[in-house]
């Protein structure tokens, strides 16, 4: 039993690791001289960075995606303190249900946040307010650490439902 829940702490902590590294990192669109996140767009040959503000067309988009991402961090976070929490105050036979739904809450936010960016990213990436063109680029591994995260988020809230708390 030890062994599993030594398991499960080091899946949760991946998810939010992977959580943080996705929200934080330029990498959710990248090109060759370029790399773009939903906070800024950065040319990597001049080394300088704009900030995505509302002068941007699709800037609406681009705050769904960052609250999304930003509450599935927190949500990962707080999942992981009511999870101390409820084991050592749950009884012995009863689940993890709270932190399972703040697990799922957790997964539901990231899915939301990578499948606007997924819908909108043509949109997103043809503003004339870059300093360099960006539409010709492709998902970077933040991108995709977004959609791992999904998968780990869901399948630690998963594993949480099922979990049971034994001798």
């Amino acid at each position: 039993m030890l062994i599993l829940l030594a398991f499960i702490i080091v899946f949760h902590i991946t998810s939010a690791a992977l959580l943080f590294i996705s929200t934080i990192d330029n990498a959710w669109w990248v090109g060759d001289n370029f790399s773009t996140d939903v906070w800024s767009m950065c040319a990597t040959n001049t080394s300088t960075c704009v900030a995505i503000t509302d002068q941007f067309r699709e800037y609406q988009s681009v705050q769904a995606v960052q609250a999304t991402m930003i509450l599935s961090t927190i949500f990962c976070c707080v999942g992981f303190l009511v999870f101390i929490l409820q084991l050592f105050r749950l009884k012995q036979g009863e689940r993890f249900v709270l932190t399972s739904i703040i697990q799922l809450l957790s997964c539901l936010c990231v899915m939301i946040a990578a499948s606007i960016y997924t819908d909108r990213h043509e949109e997103l990436h043809q503003s004339h307010q870059y300093s360099t063109e960006v539409s010709e680029g492709q998902y970077g591994y933040s991108f995709v650490l977004a959609w791992i995260a999904f998968a780990f988020t869901l399948i630690s809230g998963v594993m949480y439902l099922v979990l049971r708390k034994r001798k």
